[in-house]
């Protein structure tokens, strides 16, 4: 993968554009407005901690704040004019006053590194520097902060306690609790929360995905990101073929679990990582049937058949605490034997197989 256009990037959803290309920033007007307030107070902290769950819209916001200080703009919720030059060099990725730190490309091993590396930290270091003598702002993305290794975390902690002058270094942060504590407490937060149905079907609108929004908001959970992703890798069509393979309970069919399980195998790259994409799609199957067991099916459904497969595999609370259990570690385990390049399939399977073998699974009654 020696094709610069290859590489997958890994502040990127599949299939979707980079989160540079937002033109706004929808359904966050919290965050967007404490920022605002604090940058026309002249007292603009030189640290900022966007947090949220994945896909929320915490890069489209860090974009936004770079475009509209860079542009000087006014506006009252970080819009800028397209045609602004330091909105198109940020669109191409050449605006010298902005640094994008993440996870780098591993070109021995021709895949992207598991970890944001201390040399991409000194690059930042470099930046500041090199840029100090040319006056003006100068903004640095890490996204995400909470991938980088210890040593990576450490240098960025000295930046953050001696911030170059006019320096403003924002970190984006899915599990903000992996930092370092010094590095929270140097940082001002912006929390962004999951995207009411309307705003998801506005966003999803704009880009185009208009087919399936409702299902595709519902697998979601109030990520743009996530139901973008699950679009660009047809997830609807592989989520409902899970619904179809749980209706087959207590008797698993097993050559469509095996089936299920090969798509898993297939090679990571610039269009997605297949074996996530179920693992992910298995969790979201395993959350909705615990919260079915408690509060009933979930509406709107994400696939044909899916309210009648939940109430009879997950009647009452001790199904649903079951299925909360087995979601709390089974994903978890599987990403972990795939980190140490155990056969995907395989490790779908076992997921599967013991899904199956779960007492509600085998109580259920069959259709």
């Amino acid at each position: 993968m020696s094709d610069a256009d290859d590489i997958p990037e890994p502040d990127r959803v599949p299939g979707a554009p980079h989160p540079r290309m937002a033109p706004r920033v929808v359904g966050q007007s919290s965050a967007v407005n404490d920022f605002i307030a604090a940058a026309r107070s002249q007292r603009l902290h030189h640290g900022w901690l966007i947090t949220g769950p994945r896909g929320v819209g915490k890069a489209t916001l860090a974009w936004a704040i770079a475009r509209w200080l860079l542009t000087g703009a006014e506006s009252d919720d970080l819009t800028v004019p397209p045609d602004a030059p330091p909105a198109r060099r940020i669109a191409a990725l050449s605006e010298p006053n902005v640094m994008l730190i993440r996870r780098p490309w591993d070109e021995k091993a021709k895949r992207l590194r598991a970890e944001i590396t201390v040399d991409e930290i000194r690059r930042l270091l470099s930046f500041f520097h090199m840029s100090a003598a040319e006056g003006g702002r100068r903004i640095a993305i890490i996204d995400a902060a909470d991938e980088m290794n210890t040593a990576a975390a450490n240098a960025l902690l000295k930046v953050l306690e001696e911030p170059p002058k006019d320096a403003l270094i924002l970190l984006i942060a899915h599990q903000p609790a992996r930092l370092l504590p010094t590095i929270r407490s140097r940082c001002r937060e912006l929390r962004l929360t999951p995207l009411s149905p309307e705003n998801m079907g506005r966003v999803l609108h704009e880009l185009g995905s208009d087919d399936d929004a409702e299902k595709l908001a519902a697998l979601a959970g109030g990520s743009v990101g996530e139901a973008l992703r699950l679009a660009g890798q047809d997830g609807l069509k592989r989520y409902q073929d899970l619904i179809d393979l749980m209706a087959t309970l207590p008797s698993m069919d097993r050559p469509r679990a095996l089936k299920l399980a090969d798509q898993a195998a297939g090679r990571a790259g610039a269009d997605g990582d297949p074996f996530d994409l179920m693992v992910t799609l298995m969790d979201r199957l395993l959350t909705r049937l615990a919260r079915a067991g408690l509060m009933g099916a979930p509406l709107p459904q994400a696939a044909e058949g899916e309210g009648r497969v939940m109430a009879r595999l997950s009647p009452d609370d001790h199904a649903a605490r079951d299925w909360a259990g087995a979601q709390a570690t089974l994903s978890a385990r599987a990403r972990a034997g795939r980190a140490v390049n155990l056969d995907p399939a395989a490790l779908v399977m076992d997921m599967l197989t013991e899904l199956a073998h779960l007492p509600p699974a085998q109580s259920a009654k069959a259709n």
